[in-house]
């Protein structure tokens, strides 16, 4: 919302903040006619956005290495809060830092689909050395289910063939996370 400054007249200054986080759920590197689409974004407005996006995106790009799961936390905590389950591929370089975060699905409240084509896709894409895997509990549980250690498994093994190791799979909220490996 402060990115934003203000509403428009047909739209509440939260509603369009609520709209962009949508849109940059689904599609995190959002082009200018995506923006423009949105109610109340004007030119100015989703210069501003794209902007910001890039500060955020060297900010994170030449970070410090992904050492272990705290630092990936650190990266993916703002979803911890949706609703629905989001599942995210960090994808990293051969120096440990990240390349990109990409989110693979957006599930229900309990579950969401993972097939590790989808996974390992933009792995491929980005030329990634690695990845970690992460999805939001919204119930704030942060105990893995059966079907959480089977995906990180499948996950694991087709790594493991592919050359892209599965560094972790952390489950998480918006204040904490777990580990599963």
């Amino acid at each position: 919302m402060l990115i934003l400054g203000r509403g428009s007249k047909s739209h509440s200054l939260q509603a369009m903040a609520r709209t962009l986080l949508e849109l940059l759920d689904a599609n995190p590197e959002p082009g200018q006619k995506q923006l423009l689409e949105l109610e109340g974004i004007h030119t100015v407005r989703a210069g501003m956005i794209q902007a910001i996006m890039e500060v955020g995106r060297r900010r994170y790009s030449f970070g410090s290495p992904i050492e272990g799961p705290a630092d990936a936390f650190q990266i993916i905590r703002h979803l911890g809060d949706r609703k629905q389950e989001h599942f995210l591929c960090l994808t990293v370089n051969g120096a440990g830092h990240l390349i990109k975060l990409h989110t693979i699905t957006i599930g229900l409240v309990n579950r969401t689909l993972i097939h590790p084509r989808e996974v390992f896709a933009p792995a491929l894409d980005d030329r990634a050395a690695s990845i970690l895997v992460a999805h939001n509990h919204p119930s704030g549980n942060l105990v893995p289910s059966q079907e959480d250690r089977e995906i990180t498994e499948r996950l694991q093994n087709a790594g493991d063939l592919m050359g892209i190791p599965v560094l972790d799979h952390i489950v998480f909220h918006s204040s904490d996370f777990r580990s599963i490996l």
